[in-house]
């Protein structure tokens, strides 16, 4: 018996030297710092390092779906190398950067990597998810699915029905000025963004629904803003009751395959197969910046419209200022004065857009902290460096 069992132990060992040996790095670097909970707001940097390349390949937490994108492949060719006029390797490490690229007029105007990320893999976007999901309600307006921003969330979203957001427009869940009560607080392990995706469901209900319905009013709908990610996942909800499709296949028929993406992406999923579209987008980091380059070209697929003609200029628009100085609120965009706009997320997510200067900025980072409010700044930092790359091109026009 005892020779057998070492023969056992003996192929396993074997077995797992030739998978360990096989298995591609990021795998690799999962497996040896696998989280042990779904609470990303508390994990470690070093879990965070390997699981915000790898969120698709974790079901023991949490399943996904996937985005696939076409065979036409949306090129983005290399432009004139940009100088940025600052040390970007400094900027990137103090960032703890993973992804960083800057298109203009189309072009590659800088490309960089860190964290042992390159072009190849998946980065998750976390809440710049918001904007597009928030998109996608344009999408469906267009393929008329919703009849406009003005309709009552209940009437898409029945179990809503006799609730705090019984009276509640989609302009008023995109903008996040419902005036249902919430708390946003990611170090808070109490507060509504950390409880509220482990919510056990009503039967027959949403999980997201399910917690939502049973918050408490305020304000009067449409006079303040707070930042909730369960309103946006409740835009999923209604997006994928209007259409009858998950986000996913939507993302990918309308976006995803015509417009070009390079690589199939992934869409983590809650309790009740919903995508979770407050968050959890996995892409490359050059297909945010297409999806930059989609929403600077108004929502346009070789000369058809996806997007009501209005709705980019609406849904970056500023409808209402934040409680950070300088940002104001769209359609789950971050709005700026000088008519730049953001989809962010934290831990360092983000596309930056500024039309003026036909320019996108994406990057995906692993900040030690998820927001500035809790230390470090790096918001702040990251904006100044949009600042500089806005910069260095006025110099460049000068020229």
């Amino acid at each position: 018996m005892r020779n057998w069992l070492i023969i056992i132990l003996a192929v396993f060992v074997v077995g797992f030297g030739i998978f360990w040996g096989k298995a591609d790095p990021d795998l690799r670097r999962l497996i040896l710092h696998l989280p042990t909970n779904t609470d990303v707001l508390f994990w470690s940097t070093s879990q965070r390092d390997a699981a915000f390349r790898s969120m698709d390949r974790m079901p023991i937490l949490v399943e996904s779906r996937m985005v696939p994108a076409g065979k036409n492949i949306h090129h983005l060719p290399m432009g004139v190398p940009l100088d940025v006029g600052v040390d970007v390797d400094a900027y990137m490490k103090d960032q703890r950067t993973a992804g960083l690229i800057i298109l203009q007029d189309g072009k590659i105007r800088l490309e960089k990597y860190g964290l042992d990320f390159s072009s190849d893999g998946r980065w998750t976007s976390f809440s710049v998810a918001k904007s597009i999901t928030s998109t996608l309600v344009g999408v469906a307006i267009m393929d008329g699915f919703i009849k406009n921003v003005n309709d009552m969330v209940s009437a898409y979203i029945p179990d809503l029905k006799g609730s705090v957001y019984d009276h509640v427009t989609i302009k008023q869940l995109l903008t996040m000025t419902s005036g249902v009560k919430w708390n946003e607080d990611y170090g808070d392990p109490q507060s509504d963004v950390a409880k509220f995706n482990n919510h056990k469901a009503e039967p027959c209900m949403d999980a997201t629904v399910s917690y939502m319905r049973n918050l408490k009013r305020e304000a009067a709908p449409g006079t303040k803003w707070v930042y909730k990610t369960g309103e946006t996942n409740l835009i999923g909800v209604l997006v994928s009751s209007a259409t009858k499709k998950n986000l996913s296949t939507y993302l990918s028929q309308k976006i995803w395959q015509p417009f070009g993406m390079e690589q199939d992406a992934s869409w983590l999923l809650g309790d009740t197969d919903h995508e979770i579209s407050g968050c959890c987008i996995q892409a490359s980091t050059r297909d945010f910046a297409r999806f930059g380059l989609f929403i600077l070209g108004k929502g346009i697929i070789n000369g058809d419209p996806v997007l009501p003609n209005d709705w980019v200029a609406e849904a970056t628009g500023n409808h209402i200022n934040t409680n950070e100085p300088g940002y104001g609120y769209g359609y789950q965009w971050w709005t700026l004065n000088d008519g730049a706009f953001s989809a962010r997320g934290i831990f360092g997510q983000g596309i930056f857009i500024d039309p003026k200067r036909n320019l996108i900025i994406a990057s995906n980072s692993n900040w030690p902290q998820a927001t500035d409010s809790q230390g470090g700044g790096h918001g702040r930092k990251r904006l100044a460096f949009y600042r500089q790359v806005q910069l260095a091109i006025d110099r460049e026009e000068k020229l």
